[in-house]
């Protein structure tokens, strides 16, 4: 899967978190969770790419548009906060390369 489709994905669900103030309960056991936008967002993206098929992620990497409006704020908004970039990205990397490489996206 292409690094643009991933970053689209992913700024798109962000931003549209962010704008409607979607706020989540806090962690188990009663810890309060330190980024609850992005935790809700990469729940998302997750999900997303674990109830898609191969076929679907194929036929979405094949279709490159540039990045919305939208989705440059979101990435925007991560790159100003390096740490929640990093949160976000170890929260999904495991779960979507497992899939491209179920898929055959990746060797």
């Amino acid at each position: 899967m292409s690094k643009s489709l991933i970053v689209s994905a992913a700024a798109l669900a962000l931003l549209a978190l962010v704008v409607a103030g979607l706020y989540t309960k806090g962690a188990q056991a009663g810890q309060p969770q330190q980024y609850p936008i992005m935790d809700a967002v990469a729940d998302k993206i997750i999900h997303k790419y674990q109830a898609s098929t191969c076929e679907q992620l194929w036929l979405k990497k094949s279709e490159k548009a540039p990045p919305s409006a939208e989705e440059q704020k979101a990435v925007a908004f991560l790159k100003s906060d390096p740490q929640m970039r990093v949160a976000f990205i170890n929260r999904i990397a495991a779960p979507i390369a497992n899939k491209m490489f179920d898929c055959g996206m990746i060797p």
